[in-house]
C-alpha cells in the first residue's frame, strides 16, 4: 500500500463563482462524510491539513514571509491517503466535494 498526497484547489479569485454562506455550510457535511468513508476504509493516513495563513517563501535572495505568487486557483487543504496506485488514488479523488465547487484535486506520491 502506497501513500498518495491529495491537494485540493479551486478558483477564489472569480467572485461570481463563489459560494454563499450557506452552500459552503452544506459543503460541510459532505466533506465530513467522504472523508468518513475515506476513515471507515481505512485508507486515510493524515486527517485534512488545511492551510494557516502563514509560510516562507525560500528564494535565491533569502527566506521571507509572503507576498505568495499570484494565481488563480489556492490550495484550500490537503490530505494523505493510502491506495495500492494512482488510479485507486484518483478513484478516491472522485468522490471530492472540491470538484463540485469547480475546484480540482492534484495527486502525487507521498514520499
Amino acid at each position: 500500500m502506497n501513500e498518495f498526497l491529495l491537494i485540493f484547489r479551486r478558483d477564489f479569485q472569480t467572485k461570481e463563482i463563489q459560494p454563499s454562506p450557506e452552500e459552503l455550510q452544506q459543503q460541510l457535511k459532505q466533506w465530513q462524510e467522504w472523508f468518513g468513508g475515506i476513515a471507515a476504509q481505512d485508507k486515510l493516513a493524515r486527517p485534512l491539513q488545511r492551510w494557516d495563513g502563514h509560510g516562507k517563501i525560500v528564494d535565491p535572495k533569502g527566506v521571507t514571509d509572503g507576498p505568495y505568487a499570484e494565481i488563480k486557483e489556492a490550495i484550500g487543504g490537503l490530505i494523505i491517503i493510502k491506495a495500492n496506485d494512482y488510479e485507486e488514488a484518483a478513484a478516491i479523488a472522485q468522490g471530492c466535494p472540491i470538484l463540485s465547487l469547480g475546484g480540482n484535486v492534484e495527486i502525487r506520491m507521498a514520499i
